[in-house]
């Protein structure tokens, strides 16, 4: 594919194995990178700013929810149409078109005062992202060979998407003290940048043979539309109760959608997505602790930005130095993890990151109206940057691992889907306990009250995450104690 014997990626025996790489490699890992680095810069940056904007537009905590979950719903509800686009499509076709739908979204939505159109540019924003990134990590996972030089890989991957989180971090708490919108706006010289060099670093990738000319159209519209309608269900639940008769309708619905997509897959010759590959236990678990991993964090951070601004006072760019020192630890720590895999096991290293997490967010619940950052909140933001550091990285590399490259995009989507799918699902509960304790009053012991049970719904996740990665660590002795048994 490049120089040094980097080939297409449809030609795994051409992948790169440890060893020294020259700069051009450098340079198209680095710009792939930069992809994950955007989303991180855009999330953390409108993150911070949402405050402000619940202020300028006369938002509640429902409504200020969807400026998040419109871009979850975009990118949980496309994720896999977006991974598997990449592999029959090509890796590189998929993501310039990605990044142009991303650019003009920025724009747009740095412009509009409508908080329907808000959250239409960020459900946009999110839906192309569901196209970039799968299509930018299969480039990364088919272009690496599976071991030592992909683990590097993927963990330089997921230390350039932490720079773009703490970046975002401090950028946006800078720009929204001059007014949120440049938050939205930042993004799009970053991806115009990105897209004008991606045709230079990347060589026009090849779909998979076997694909070729074979797309299944059924399941493609049913495990879309079947995304779209559950994250969506699962957003609004909140809203409208979870018992209602339209969350009801809309989860069968979306149920219904998912069974036939399930049908389709099993007859179709060419599937959208191989149902085989869930045989895999360290693929479940890999994205079971995906949903534990971003659904616990991205609840918490909801949680904490309304805590630090709105019972503390504190301003966005305060709240924005508070979270980052738990992205400055997953820049720096990320990067190494890969070794750690090498000598310690995948499972282990997932188990330790959610320990760190659950330690993590436990403390958190001793804040009051008055905590000692350095005992309290700076603790908290050290353990979920080791947490994040060593669980992102670990999590795409088990996801990938022992995958065909011709499924890379469709291991990358599903991995990305429950990042996203599980954002979803802990933000919309999180978000319900916060409006629901304080609907009878909005001073500030109302919102603590909420605020410590909303953290402690993101401790449970945290814990279930460790219940599922100690079942690898079991899974992965099981087979030595079974040899050791037979010898004796």
């Amino acid at each position: 594919m490049y120089c040094t014997g980097m080939a297409s990626p449809s030609s795994p025996s051409h992948h790169v194995t440890d060893g020294r790489w020259d700069a051009r490699l450098w340079g198209a890992l680095i710009l792939l990178c930069g992809v994950v680095f955007l989303d991180g810069l855009d999330v953390s940056m409108v993150g911070v700013a949402l405050p402000s904007i619940r202020q300028d537009l006369g938002l509640s905590t429902a409504q200020l929810q969807w400026i998040v979950s419109g871009y979850v719903l975009g990118y949980g509800g496309l994720l896999l149409l977006g991974g598997r686009a990449a592999d029959l499509l090509g890796r590189r076709r998929v993501l310039l078109i990605g990044l142009v739908v991303f650019t003009a979204a920025s724009i747009f939505g740095g412009l509009v005062s409508d908080p329907n159109l808000l959250i239409a540019t960020r459900f946009l924003k999110g839906a192309s992202a569901a196209f970039t990134a799968p299509a930018g990590l299969s480039y990364i996972t088919t272009t690496f060979a599976e071991g030592p030089a992909r683990n590097k890989a993927l963990s330089v991957y997921a230390a350039t998407g932490a720079s773009g989180f703490s970046s975002g971090l401090i950028l946006g708490g800078l720009l929204t003290e001059a007014g949120w919108r440049w938050t939205f706006l930042l993004p799009a010289p970053f991806a115009l940048a990105i897209l004008l060099l991606a045709p230079r670093l990347l060589v026009k990738d090849q779909p998979a043979e076997r694909t070729r000319g074979a797309f299944d159209i059924g399941g493609a519209v049913t495990i879309t539309a079947g995304m779209l309608l559950l994250v969506r269900t699962v957003v609004r639940a909140p809203e409208i109760g979870w018992a209602s008769a339209g969350t009801v309708v809309s989860f069968t619905i979306a149920v219904a959608l998912l069974a036939a997509f399930v049908a389709i897959e099993r007859r179709v010759a060419q599937p959208l997505v191989r149902l085989g590959i869930f045989r895999s236990g360290h693929i479940v678990r890999a994205n079971l602790g995906g949903m534990a991993v971003f659904g616990g964090y991205v609840g918490f951070q909801f949680v904490a930005t309304l805590y630090l601004q709105g019972v503390l006072g504190w301003s966005a760019l305060e709240t924005a130095l508070a979270f980052l020192p738990a992205g400055l630890l997953v820049a720096f720590g990320a990067p190494r993890v890969g070794a750690l895999v090498e000598k310690f096991g995948s499972a282990a290293v997932v188990t330790a990151a959610f320990v760190a997490f659950a330690v993590g967010y436990a403390l958190f619940l001793r804040a009051g109206e008055n905590p000692n950052y350095m005992l309290v909140i700076l603790p908290t933001m050290l353990l979920l940057g080791t947490g994040f550091a060593l669980g992102f990285p670990t999590l795409n590399i088990q996801a990938t691992n022992g995958v065909a490259d011709h499924e890379q995009g469709l291991a990358s989507g599903l991995v990305n889907t429950s990042f996203q799918v599980g954002g979803a699902i802990v933000l919309a509960v999180v978000s319900a306990v916060v409006g629901n304790g304080t609907a009878s009053g909005a001073d500030a012991q109302s919102f603590l009250d909420a605020s410590h049970t909303a953290v402690g719904v993101v401790t449970g996740v945290a814990l279930l995450g460790l219940v599922t990665a100690l079942s690898g660590l079991a899974w992965r002795r099981r087979p030595a104690l079974a040899v050791e048994n037979l010898g004796a």
